[in-house]
Formats: C-alpha cells, sequence, structure tokens
C-alpha cells in the first residue's frame, strides 16, 4: 500500500504542477470498479465515452488492491465511478486520495435511500454492498447514474438520457420475466444456499430465504460450526442443492456438501452462480441483465 500511496502523491503533484488539458479528439474517460458497474456505465455512454474497468470477470472486489496500472488509469480520468458501501474495501484509502486531488468520484450507494439498503451490523460499512441484485436498486442507480454522468460530462447529456431510457425499460422487462421465473418455484423451495452472503438483496426482492457460508464479506473465513450448523439447517428444510460462485473459492461448499453426505443425506451443487463480479465480457454473462438471468434459471431450475 505504501507504494500505491507513494504513487497517487507522484500524480498529485503532477496535476498540481499541470492542469490536464483534454484534446478536442479524446472521449471523456470513466474508470470503473466492479465488472457490473463498468457494464452499466459502457451501456449508458456507449461510443461517446472511454470506459476502463480495473476489475475483470471472476474477480473479489473485497479482496481487491490496486496495482500501480490502476492507479494510473485513476489519476487520469475524467470520472471515477465505483460501488461503495465499502465493497471496494482495500480501496477506500486510493479513492480518499483521488478526491483530493479533485478527481470527480460517483458511488452508486449514494444514490439509494435508507430503506433500499439491507443493514448490517456485521459489515464494516454497517450495511450489506450487494445492491446490483435488487433490479428496482439497479434502476434507481440507472436513473441517478444518468443524471450524474450528464453533470459532469454535458456534451454527451443525450446520449446518456437515450441510452439510459432504453436501459430502463430493458431492467422493468427483466423484473418481469424474472418473476414468472421464479413464480414456477413453490415458496417452500425457496432456499437459497451459496458460498457467500451476497444474495440477501435478490432474497428480499424475490422471497427468498437465503444463507451464505461465509459472513457478507469473502475476506471472512467459514469455520468447522458455520458448516455443521448450515448442514443441519439443508438436511431439516430438504433443500436440494447448494451454489458455489464465480468469484470465490469452492472448497467450502464442497465441505458442506461433504458434511450433508456424511450424515446420510444428499445435496447437489446446483451450479456455479454470479455474485460480486460479471462472466467473459464476449458471453451474455458478462452483462448485468445476461448474468441476471443466468443466476435466476441456474437456481430455480436446481431447487425443483
Amino acid at each position: 500500500m505504501r507504494k500505491i500511496i507513494a504513487l497517487i502523491v507522484f500524480f498529485t503533484s503532477l496535476v498540481a504542477c499541470k492542469p490536464s488539458v483534454k484534446k478536442e479528439n479524446e472521449k471523456f474517460t470513466v474508470v470503473t470498479t466492479t465488472t457490473m458497474i463498468t457494464d452499466l456505465v459502457k451501456v449508458l455512454g456507449g461510443d461517446a465515452i472511454e470506459v476502463k474497468g480495473i476489475m475483470g470477470a471472476g474477480v473479489d472486489p473485497h479482496l481487491y488492491k490496486a496495482s500501480e496500472g490502476d492507479v494510473t488509469k485513476l489519476s487520469q480520468a475524467d470520472l471515477i465511478v465505483y460501488n461503495g458501501l465499502h465493497l471496494e474495501g482495500k480501496l477506500v484509502d486510493v479513492f480518499e486520495k483521488m478526491n483530493q486531488m479533485g478527481k470527480q468520484t460517483i458511488a452508486l450507494g449514494d444514490f439509494l435511500s435508507h430503506n433500499q439498503i439491507i443493514n448490517s451490523e456485521l459489515f464494516a460499512s454497517s450495511h450489506d454492498p450487494h445492491i446490483w441484485f435488487s433490479i428496482e436498486n439497479w434502476k434507481t442507480i440507472t436513473n441517478g447514474l444518468i443524471k450524474a454522468l450528464s453533470k459532469a460530462n454535458p456534451e454527451n447529456k443525450d446520449v446518456y438520457q437515450k441510452n439510459g431510457a432504453a436501459y430502463l425499460k430493458a431492467l422493468e422487462k427483466l423484473k418481469t420475466e424474472m418473476t414468472v421465473v421464479i413464480q414456477s418455484l413453490p415458496k417452500g423451495k425457496r432456499i437459497l444456499v451459496t458460498a457467500h452472503d451476497a444474495f440477501s438483496y435478490f432474497g428480499k426482492e424475490f422471497d427468498f430465504e437465503v444463507v451464505g457460508l461465509q459472513g457478507l464479506s469473502t475476506a471472512t473465513e467459514a469455520g468447522v460450526k458455520d458448516v455443521q450448523r448450515i448442514s443441519d439447517f439443508i438436511i431439516k428444510n430438504k433443500v436440494k442443492a447448494i451454489f458455489v460462485e464465480s468469484s470465490v473459492p469452492k472448497r467450502t461448499v464442497e465441505a458442506l456438501q461433504a458434511s450433508v453426505q456424511s450424515k446420510g443425506h444428499e445435496v447437489k451443487i446446483g451450479g456455479q452462480l454470479f455474485s460480486d463480479a460479471l462472466g467473459n465480457p464476449s458471453e451474455e454473462t458478462g452483462k448485468y441483465i445476461g448474468m441476471y438471468k443466468y443466476n435466476v434459471n441456474t437456481i430455480v431450475n436446481a431447487l425443483k
């Protein structure tokens, strides 16, 4: 971290000595953190802006540390967009330094009201940071980001508003379609057991009971008692399937499955869900809407 802070200080001195002047043909540059945010900004800005995401597919934002290349991108950005609510916990100091440099930063969590955020005393921010798993939250965030981008870069205001309007309709359609799919699963079977506690917003929106082996952050470890407690819960509730996550090692879920089997019961691993990161950018799961559809279909098919 000392090396990163030293780099930031270096860039601060550059900014102080020589203000950045954008060339006429250079695009407005937005640097983003998670893949969900990168996808959203690309949807809103289209070809009118340049978007640089610092995290890729399968990357865990809870544990992510800034590289020298990340600091360079952040320092040269016109705007920085991140999740907030301490999701990118190891980047907090970096964002603070960028603010001191006069960089424009946007935390998506700031667009949500208190009643849209799930409280949790078990996480650093006292809130659950996995806000994107509520489609309603994502719609609110989209509206907020349209306005923020339009203010920061008024030259492309029409682009943001046009693309944003189309995307909001797509999100509304997604909510309707996912509601239909989930309604095919009886309420008694709507129990989602995953590697870490990332799906509470999803559970609240679609009436699922959600159980995570690890806590809200993957920095916490699941102990033997956690595995035993949840294996008993699975047996008691006759849960058919549990799920691994793309950004979390699968060993804890496999240990949970083994614990259930050791007690004379069976539970299958129902598939891999995308939690803190999207899939490959070239695939449908590399987009927020594609990821959401994949997750819901995987969950429902495995639990039926």
